[in-house]
């Protein structure tokens, strides 16, 4: 397991990309060392990744993962995401801690919402972690831990990611972050309620109707206008 890992860091370093890493330092500054990957090119990782651990047990490919997210390096996190969204037997087999303990260094938004959805979203879609636990994330004073509660609910109404629509869950948690302005909140809450609106646009206009004088503009102005046009702008 450790050469493999030794080899994935090699593969991205072989890989580095000096605009990607440029654009990184704006784009989602991180405390994480960021080698400068293209996603493209982590796929190709990924891929070859899944072939060489193809027979290994589904626990051993969880804490391959953890390992990976260990190495503080944002490329291997967000690696450690896709690999095990990718194996619906290793995702099976994860606990709560599994998934908390795969959510360090979370200190950007590209790195917050692949875990959200990948990670977290699903484990509460499928009951690994509780409404609790996620109603838990908006109490911290870190933005990142409540982005994470807000972006999970992304994970209940993706289609592409299984979500099969749920509006009680949703709608709960937006309603929690309604004064929330801060623009990493804003953002997501914008999303959360776009992505819920492609299945259930009355509850969400209900929603922005009932809240409107506590609402952020963007949220309303980017929700209503994917409400009348079917995008955000």
């Amino acid at each position: 397991m450790k050469e493999i890992e030794k080899e994935v860091i090699e593969s991205l370093e072989s890989l580095k990309d000096e605009k990607r890493f440029e654009f990184s330092k704006n784009y989602y500054p991180t405390a994480m060392r960021v080698i400068g990957v293209t996603v493209p090119n982590t796929r190709i990782i990924i891929k070859e990744l899944k072939y060489r651990t193809i027979q290994w047990p589904e626990i051993k490919k969880i804490q391959f993962a953890k390992k990976l997210v260990e190495n503080n390096i944002f490329e291997c996190q967000q690696i450690a995401f896709d690999y095990l969204s990718r194996d619906k037997k290793a995702l099976l087999k994860m606990t709560e801690k599994d998934f908390i303990d795969l959510g360090k260094n979370l200190d950007n938004w590209v790195s917050v919402d692949t875990y959200s959805i990948y990670m977290m979203g699903y484990a509460w879609r499928n009951g690994v972690v509780s409404d609790k636990k996620i109603r838990d994330y908006l109490k911290s004073s870190d933005v990142w831990q409540r982005r994470i509660a807000v972006v999970s609910t992304v994970a209940l109404n993706l289609k592409s990611r299984g979500g099969k629509g749920d509006i009680q869950r949703t709608l709960e948690i937006c309603e929690l972050v309604i004064h929330d302005h801060h623009q990493m909140i804003v953002k997501a809450l914008s999303w959360a309620l776009r992505e819920l609106a492609k299945r259930e646009k009355t509850a969400v206009q209900d929603f922005i109707d009932k809240y409107y004088v506590h609402l952020h503009k963007k949220v309303i102005r980017e929700v209503s206008h994917k409400l009348n046009f079917g995008k955000k702008n």
